[in-house]
């Protein structure tokens, strides 16, 4: 089943609250207009003040409005093959036997380590499919890894299921990204690294974030970062990196709660944090095992609540001569080319918006098929009467097109 477009749950929740277009219109403070376009599904999308105003409107939560893309809506069809074995292996066989390694020895922390890197790597690269194959193996590597080598395991175990929390939370298993999240961080604690805790308390509020808990995701998000603080983790390259993720977060969570101003001053801290980053000697080991932090993913995720908060000019003012670090990773180089295309969109220029979904299609196929707010653009785009030149192969593309 495809995953309800914005108009149909909007109409849905309008005839269940017993309102007409007009009534709706007069709760929420939006245009009847803008109702009308939505519900015809001739608008996609809608900015977050206008999201917050229609399920104020309608007496529902945010997130019943909002969608987080990329994620993959349930079915409620029986999980395929591959989640089950990811679920045994968050979740192993009580009283059973635990499995034999395939080798002849336990993987070493280290050569786990990087196995889980390259997991990491393709979980950035959007290739879901390989990492549902891959995953439950790691899984097992890992636990055996940590019952042979004490602290330097658990801290491989630990991101091992941070990163089935992750790809569980793409799927759309809130309930799994849960349990392997509080299986992450019992891992982490075991761990003798101190960094280990906050960073996946980062991925916790991310997945509270998309369970709508809000207040929840900003109060962890906030509480991991001040504990960094207390305890002098911020003074060096990867505890900076960690710290700053978890104020982006709680950024994010406060823009989502309309509280835009106070996410924009904890967004300049993150980013006046990026360059004393900048000036720090590099992080020792594989950063991909370290939260995604750096001058270009503050400035990226500002134009993202610029957008969000229908604020069109200020976001490409912010993305205007952005250079992206090398390691920015791909699922962000896609955030940052959607959210200028919608901005453009927004502001009626066509041209503009083709040309960043042009780029992103060039750079980051694999996740425009992902995300549901690249249909939403090319959807709104292909409505205009006058279609923007090169805009029909990538409205085939993404199986817009008529």
């Amino acid at each position: 089943m495809a995953a309800e477009h914005l108009g149909d749950k909007l109409a849905r929740l309008r005839r269940l609250a017993d309102l007409t277009q007009e009534a709706l219109a007069d709760r929420s403070g939006v245009s009847v207009d803008v109702v009308r376009k939505l519900e015809q599904k001739r608008k996609s999308s809608a900015r977050l003040p206008t999201l917050h105003a229609l399920a104020k409107g309608l007496g529902v939560e945010l997130t019943t409005l909002l969608g987080d893309p990329p994620g993959v809506p349930s079915t409620g069809e029986a999980d395929p093959p591959q989640l089950v074995a990811v679920r045994r292996a968050i979740h192993p066989l009580m009283f059973a036997a635990p499995p034999e390694p395939e080798a002849a020895e336990v993987l070493t922390p280290s050569l786990l380590r990087a196995e889980i890197a390259d997991a990491w790597s393709m979980y950035h690269s959007a290739e879901f499919p390989q990492l549902l194959n891959l995953l439950p193996g790691i899984l097992v590597d890992a636990r055996l890894t940590a019952s042979e080598d004490g602290p330097e395991g658990h801290a491989a175990l630990a991101k091992a299921f941070q990163l089935a929390g992750h790809l569980s939370i793409r799927l759309g298993k809130l309930d799994l990204a849960l349990a392997a999240l509080e299986r992450a961080i019992a891992a982490a604690e075991a761990s003798a690294d101190p960094l280990l805790v906050p960073m996946i308390c980062n991925s916790l509020a991310w997945a509270y974030q998309r369970s709508n808990r809000l207040d929840d995701a900003s109060r962890i998000a906030l509480y991991a970062a001040s504990g960094m603080e207390r305890d002098g983790l911020t003074d060096n390259a990867a505890g900076l990196r960690v710290w700053g993720g978890l104020t982006m977060s709680a950024a994010t969570s406060y823009a989502r709660l309309d509280e835009y101003d106070s996410a924009n001053k904890m967004m300049q801290a993150a980013e006046k944090a990026a360059g004393c980053l900048a000036k720090m000697p590099p992080t020792e080991g594989d950063g991909r095992l370290l939260s995604v932090f750096s001058r270009s993913s503050v400035r990226i995720e500002r134009v993202r609540l610029a957008v969000q908060h229908n604020r069109p000019a200020e976001a490409l003012e912010l993305a205007k001569g952005m250079r992206l670090s090398k390691d920015t990773p791909p699922s962000w180089r896609t955030w940052l080319l959607l959210d200028v295309a919608r901005a453009h969109t927004d502001l009626g220029n066509a041209e503009g918006a083709v040309k960043a979904l042009e780029s992103l299609r060039r750079v980051a196929p694999t996740w425009m098929r992902h995300h549901t707010l690249a249909v939403s653009i090319v959807s709104d785009l292909w409505e205009l009467p006058a279609k923007p030149a090169g805009l029909r192969p990538i409205a085939e593309f993404l199986g817009v097109a008529n």
